[in-house]
């Protein structure tokens, strides 16, 4: 029996209905707006299921001794981005700078930088401190921005940063390569605090101790201790 020209409209109406609804859908199989706009992938995971974690801020906020406490009370890995630099060039970051200068340094830690994030996608499960100039470098936080993991910027007032590191320099014998004087110190602070503020969060490391400053990261950003079954040798 030959159907009418009535039923064959609607048939191929109800066609082209599939056919545009099916059009519509995205390869996960979720159905997209009118328009065919697809979700945005989604990034590294943030909050409740963070597993990697950026210290940032400028020099004497705290980053190192931050990163160690909450590495210890997560039992997560900790790492100083300038240690691996250190590594991977063979020197230490003042010989970079006085033999090199500070473009051949930046390009070290962009290298460095990029081989820890290539480690976080595969799994690893760390805090990272970056040095004082690290996140303020557009390449640099462009990588960061792109990857979802949360940053943590360490702040605390001008003059006690400057006390941190004038102490920590005489008491390590350390050097500083851009410490110079309070002025310059001051200038340079300045210059980079509002690269720094683009970071997830913001914490006051001024007149705390370091449990207080952990407890208020891992509060905020919801992060999770790593349960470790000594006797079964296993890893929740």
């Amino acid at each position: 029996m030959v159907k009418s020209t009535s039923e064959n409209a609607l048939q191929n109406k109800r066609i082209i209905e599939i056919r545009t609804v099916y059009h519509l859908k995205t390869r996960s199989g979720k159905t997209v707006g009118a328009k065919g706009r697809r979700r945005k992938p989604s990034q590294l995971p943030r909050g409740p299921r963070a597993s990697a974690l950026f210290l940032v801020g400028f020099m004497g906020a705290g980053k190192t001794s931050v990163g160690q406490t909450l590495a210890q009370h997560l039992n997560w890995s900790f790492e100083d981005l300038d240690s691996r630099i250190e590594q991977r060039e063979q020197r230490t970051v003042p010989e970079i700078f006085r033999d090199s200068g500070e473009p051949e340094f930046r390009r070290a830690e962009h290298a460095a930088l990029q081989d820890v994030l290539e480690e976080l996608r595969a799994g690893a499960v760390k805090i990272v401190a970056l040095g004082g100039g690290a996140f303020v470098q557009e390449n640099n936080a462009a990588l960061l921005s792109a990857s979802g993991v949360p940053t943590v910027f360490l702040d605390a007032p001008l003059e006690e940063l400057w006390q941190r590191c004038c102490q920590q320099t005489s008491q390590a014998g350390a050097e500083r390569p851009l410490l110079g004087s309070i002025d310059q110190f001051r200038k340079l602070y300045e210059a980079r605090r509002g690269g720094y503020l683009r970071a997830s969060l913001k914490v006051q490391t001024g007149s705390r101790t370091l449990a207080e400053i952990a407890a208020e990261i891992v509060r905020t950003l919801g992060l999770k201790k790593i349960e470790i079954r000594a006797q079964e040798g296993e890893v929740e």
